[in-house]
């Protein structure tokens, strides 16, 4: 019933002109992106309302300007100068009608706020700011200052040959300062979560829990003006009902497709594909805080008891190659020699045996319930885990979670065997390292294998000291060796990513690394 009623709540918007109608998998979990790391979300808040002051164009694998025009670094690549593209205008909305355009005082709010304890907006994010502490930006950062109205000067502790690169992640969008000081003095901070302010193609109209997102085109937007006047993400957590919306011309884009569906898209002559190999890893988090997990001799026993060519094949039937560790292929530190856990019951009998728990123990699985690009049969892939280890004696327990339910209370520990993935942002293998396995990030919850070690946290943390990619890419191998031995993931597949299109859509690629782009799209008659 509430599908059948999405037309209606958009009728006011559609008679406007071209709408272009996304069907999505899940809500966001807000719009003040800082707070959350779901890709989910990044989509519905970054990508489409925001800016940052690089961007990362993964056609070219190359960073380009954005809110910065330009930028320079020192020679000891301890300060970075920034210089902000003239004439850039907030989005005026029903909640904030800005009274100037874009300058330096945005931008060292939207990073002050982050971090500095004593900013009056720091304590307004109630879970705190995960990427950014997992990226370590309080230790990295020594200051930040403004040269003059339209230059910003980042001065950091140490050199990070991943620093600029982090300013193109969603979590590094700028926000109005003159918004945020109307909020504080109202007393409503929270309202920037809920009625956001960007710089970005679309301005947010409307938004309603698991059914729809609206958005219009914002006339104002510095790189011009959408071609479509309105974007409406429709919130379609069954895939097949995707697939059914898009064939009825409800959606004109379809993300997250099962095989099956994108099988049946090449057959239909209204639909087309969009695919790339997707810069991401699916993986099963173990939480190495909970016994006997704790035990490396367990984390092995469960990736050899798993039967991982029958998983892809059953899951992503043919859509995925399978994952050896932390990193897709593509990726240019990849340790392509290391070892992989074979499929060995035998030997994760002995492993367990040898942990002193030859009958087995109880565990949990913990799994969403609708699918998604990196996870498209949650299900099925939990039944499967679960009777692999019942065969090697650890009776697991399937639990699925609501997706944002899951988030919270992964990145809280909660866990036992988590099914979960992970996107890069922007190509650089730290992308992964650093917000999956350093310590920092065990405070903010994005560890999810719960793994702090002094010698991979250095390993990591010493790959982004050197500009030399060979340097880099040295430390970066020795990290996977670690991860692999310890067996904190059980790494499960990269995927291709694809994206279901009416065959009217033009200027729409789908992205490797999950973000989205409608900036461009337009609809032929």
């Amino acid at each position: 019933m509430r599908l059948a009623a999405l037309p209606l709540l958009f009728a006011p918007l559609l008679s406007q002109g071209a709408m272009l109608s996304v069907c999505t998998e899940a809500s966001p979990d807000g719009f003040d992106v800082v707070q959350y790391n779901a890709l989910t979300t990044t989509n519905a808040s970054a990508d489409v309302l925001m800016n940052r002051l690089v961007e990362f164009d993964a056609a070219s694998g190359q960073l380009q300007p954005s809110l910065a025009q330009s930028w320079s670094v020192s020679d000891d690549g301890l300060v970075w100068d920034f210089q902000l593209r003239p004439g850039v205008k907030f989005q005026r909305t029903e909640w904030f009608s800005p009274s100037r355009e874009l300058n330096a005082e945005d931008v060292l709010f939207s990073f002050q706020r982050m971090l500095d304890p004593a900013h009056p907006w720091h304590k307004s994010a109630p879970g705190g700011y995960p990427h950014a502490q997992s990226m370590q930006l309080p230790a990295l950062i020594k200051r930040i200052e403004p040269v003059n109205a339209q230059q910003v000067r980042f001065i950091l502790n140490r050199p990070d040959a991943t620093f600029l690169a982090t300013l193109s992640m969603g979590f590094a969008s700028i926000y109005s300062a003159e918004y945020a000081a109307q909020l504080l003095q109202a007393g409503t901070p929270e309202k920037l979560n809920s009625a956001p302010v960007g710089t970005g193609p679309f301005i947010l109209k409307r938004f309603q829990k698991d059914a729809a997102i609206r958005y219009t085109a914002n006339p104002d937007y510095f790189a011009g003006k959408p071609a479509v006047d309105g974007l409406i993400f429709a919130i379609t957590p069954d895939a097949n009902v995707r697939l059914q919306k898009l064939r009825r011309n409800e959606c004109q884009i379809a993300l997250s497709p099962k095989p099956l569906d994108v099988q049946a898209a090449r057959q239909a002559p209204t639909l087309r594909i969009s695919e790339t190999p997707a810069f991401m890893t699916a993986f099963v988090a173990l939480n190495s805080q909970h016994p006997p997990l704790d035990k490396p001799q367990v984390r092995q026993a469960i990736n050899l008891a798993f039967d991982r060519a029958s998983y892809l094949q059953a899951v992503f039937e043919g859509s995925a190659t399978a994952a050896s560790g932390p990193y897709p292929p593509t990726t240019w530190s990849y340790a392509k020699d290391l070892p992989g856990y074979p499929h060995d019951p035998a030997k994760a009998k002995a492993l367990l045996a040898e942990a002193g728990l030859a009958d087995g123990f109880s565990t949990t699985i913990w799994t969403r319930p609708s699918g998604s690009l990196l996870n498209p049969n949650p299900s099925l892939g939990a039944q499967l885990l679960q009777a692999d280890l019942a065969k090697v004696g650890i009776r697991a327990e399937i639990r699925v979670i609501e997706w944002g339910e899951l988030i919270k209370r992964a990145k809280a520990g909660e866990h036992d065997l988590l099914f979960m993935g992970w996107a890069g942002d922007n190509g650089d293998p730290d992308n992964f390292l650093t917000p999956q396995f350093s310590c920092a990030s065990l405070q903010s919850g994005l560890n999810f294998a719960r793994f702090c070690d002094p010698q991979l946290d250095k390993l990591i943390a010493d790959g982004k000291l050197s500009a030399e990619q060979a340097a880099r890419s040295g430390l970066y191998q020795q990290a996977q060796a670690t991860i692999q031995q310890q067996a904190l993931w059980l790494p499960l597949a990269h995927p291709t990513a694809f994206a279901l299109l009416r065959s009217n859509v033009q200027g729409y690629q789908v992205n490797p690394f999950g973000r989205q782009d409608f900036s461009k799209v337009q609809l032929q008659p």
